[in-house]
């Protein structure tokens, strides 16, 4: 994943076939990481930064391109000028992170359609893994189909899904960008504040596109991260990355395939029967998100600092990045919140996965820990996180978690535990994380009574009198428990 959080280098254009392409790529100087941040150094024909004429970006530019060049080029600039969307080039984002994967890993693994055989490979897999959870969970099937993607195809299916986590921060960056200028002067700027706009978009376009590109090369499912990122009730495995994934691991590729397909399984079952649970998490990130500040100090000095004839300069700055999280309780309270609540999902896919295939597979604990260690080392989901939305996770709280699930398991049975999920404010909380066995053991709260009132208050008919005293207890324990359960 590029360092540069909000680069503008542009990918070279995809490869039509294998060699030449490769041929193409390395005459064009392209790839990702270019220090010029207008993708101009890419460009056949016009060295980067140090070549002759790279000093002068309008020198980069007509060196010696030939008229096919340099129309794409301007065209390609005029786009990122004229977008007048939301805060977020997403056609520009779609564009470079299909030019991203059809480059390939670093390790020379190229995207490859999905042939017959493997499509079948993977639905079976997820009938199997539905049938094993079945033991294992009293939450029924969630997977109404099960897919095999292309990192092309998993690309497409998502990106609505980063769309939703995304555009809360690139709002606020987008207008620190129009707020730069003093007040006196934006009515007189509106042109300029509108293309710092457009460049914004495109910054962030720019840098989505490279950072899912990048995850489209490492991720072997649609809930990787433990979000759901594809289409609600479509289980989907990646097999050209599941078997990079299972490459130096010892195991059968047909076990590695099933201990995933169980894990996505899994994740199906979790997001189809708890119905506010999608909207809870996304809720969390845009909350987070609320108390992340931009830095308009950096902003104003590269905005009256930048010398066109030195873009480098701005190249720099961005890539210290522009985030700064507020301190403050609330904001604090924010990243508990999606810290827990994305521990409490993965802890209870790891619990529900390994008590399924515990039984039945030899692998289950070299592949449960290979899975805990990749995330807990900081994989690209957390720098894609980390990168576009200014957020790091804390993996540390996954085993926590599942070591609380595994713990209601033996306390109260598959039944109880995964009662816990009919209600948010059910939940533990971050500090119920630290002292598993206080949770596990505490009176349980029922809220049926409260959902009753709930519903005859909709239907007209609330009533009176002992059933108000018995809800106003249960609203009283509900606040009890303080702002991390929301």
């Amino acid at each position: 994943m590029s360092d540069t959080p909000f680069g503008f280098g542009l990918p070279p254009e995809e490869p039509e076939d294998g060699d030449e392409g490769k041929k193409k790529d390395s005459q064009s100087g392209g790839g990702q990481g270019q220090a010029n941040p207008f993708g101009f150094g890419g460009l056949p024909g016009a060295g980067g930064f140090g070549a002759p004429g790279a000093d002068n970006p309008l020198a980069a530019m007509f060196g010696s391109l030939n008229p096919n060049d340099l129309g794409a080029a301007f065209q390609q600039l005029g786009q990122m000028l004229s977008y007048e969307g939301g805060p977020v080039n997403w056609d520009m984002a779609k564009q470079i992170a299909r030019q991203t994967v059809a480059q390939g890993t670093s390790d020379g693994v190229k995207d490859s359609s999905v042939g017959p055989s493997e499509r079948t490979a993977v639905q079976e897999a997820v009938r199997l893994a539905d049938l094993w959870l079945d033991d294992a969970t009293s939450l029924p099937s969630g997977a109404a189909s099960a897919v095999a993607w292309s990192r092309a195809e998993w690309v497409e299916a998502t990106l609505p899904a980063w769309k939703e986590l995304v555009d809360p921060v690139a709002e606020r960056v987008g207008a620190a960008m129009g707020d730069v200028l003093p007040e006196e002067m934006q009515a007189m700027a509106g042109p300029l504040i509108g293309m710092m706009r457009s460049m914004g978009g495109a910054m962030f376009g720019s840098q989505i596109g490279q950072a899912v590109g990048v995850l489209a090369g490492e991720v072997v499912g649609s809930s990787d991260i433990g979000l759901p990122l594809g289409p609600a009730g479509r289980a989907a495995l990646l097999p050209v990355n599941i078997e990079a994934f299972g490459k130096d691991l010892g195991v059968g590729k047909d076990e590695v395939r099933l201990y995933l397909a169980l894990r996505e399984a899994a994740h199906q079952r979790l997001f189809a029967h708890v119905p506010w649970l999608r909207s809870h998490l996304f809720g969390a990130v845009e909350g987070y998100a609320r108390g992340i500040k931009v830095d308009t100090a950096k902003l104003e000095d590269v905005v009256g600092q930048f010398d066109p004839n030195n873009p480098e300069q701005l190249q720099e700055a961005l890539q210290q990045g522009m985030f700064q999280p507020e301190d403050t309780p609330a904001q604090k309270a924010a990243l508990a919140r999606l810290e827990t609540a994305l521990a409490l999902v993965e802890g209870w896919v790891d619990a529900v996965v390994h008590a399924a295939a515990k039984p039945r597979l030899s692998s289950a604990d070299a592949l449960r820990e290979t899975l805990r260690r990749r995330r807990a080392t900081g994989g690209p989901a957390e720098q894609t996180f980390a990168t576009l939305i200014g957020l790091e996770l804390r993996p540390r709280r996954l085993r926590d978690a599942s070591r609380l699930w595994a713990s209601l398991t033996d306390a109260r049975g598959v039944d109880g535990r995964d009662a816990l999920w009919a209600h948010p404010d059910m939940l533990p909380t971050a500090s119920d994380l630290d002292d598993p066995d206080g949770f596990v053991h505490r009176e349980q709260m029922d809220f049926s009574e409260l959902d009753k009132m709930l519903g005859e208050a909709a239907s007209g008919g609330l009533g009176d009198g002992p059933n108000l005293k018995k809800d106003d207890a249960a609203d009283d324990g509900d606040d009890s428990r303080g702002d991390d359960a929301k």
